[in-house]
């Protein structure tokens, strides 16, 4: 029979859960990342509201750091040294089922997780109908953009249809591009 939970044994799980969580995916993530994996797309921290005050929570309790600063694009939150420490000392707290169902989950959607971060792209319409299309690639562990192509399309579909492609081909066009451009010789 499961144990029912206090509010503060809850909250102490769901610390040590997203700690877990940003561990096993051996890299920075966004908080976008964050509460889309923890909240959203899995219910292992129940209340997105929740989900977005824990982050902040750890960060003042310097267990998870900020990489960057309010200027820069994308804030990425990673494990410090103190929640490295604390998660090795309780993450017996996280019950088996859950850890092994959260590594298998992020060992399963690692690389989208990843290439969501990496490639973005947005698209705002403009006074005539048509619409812009802003296309970025972010290098890991760097908050801004090292490559940003803006593109206009006829249509939202258009727009959407670029959107599309470049998440999936966006590393082979940044490679041609850059290989046009930089003489690597």
């Amino acid at each position: 029979m499961d144990k029912v939970l206090s509010e503060k044994e809850q909250l102490v799980l769901d610390k040590l859960i997203m700690l877990f969580v940003i561990d096993k995916m051996e890299i920075p993530l966004t908080e976008d990342s964050i509460l889309d994996i923890c909240s959203v797309k899995n219910t292992w921290i129940q209340n997105y509201m929740d989900c977005k005050a824990i982050i902040h929570n750890l960060v003042d309790s310097n267990l998870l750091y900020k990489i960057g600063d309010d200027n820069q694009e994308k804030e990425l939150f990673a494990l410090s040294y103190e929640g490295r420490e604390c998660l090795s000392n309780l993450y017996r707290r996280i019950p088996l089922a859950m850890r092994e169902e959260i590594s298998a989950y992020l060992q399963a959607n690692r690389l989208n997780v990843k290439s969501s971060q990496e490639y973005s792209a947005t698209y705002s319409k403009n006074d005539d109908g048509s619409y812009n299309v802003e296309l970025k690639i972010y290098e890991p562990l760097i908050n801004k953009p090292m490559f940003v192509l803006n593109i206009k399309a006829p249509s939202r579909q258009s727009a959407n249809e670029a959107i599309h492609k470049w998440k999936v081909n966006a590393p082979a066009i940044y490679e041609i591009i850059y290989e046009k451009l930089i003489n690597t010789d």
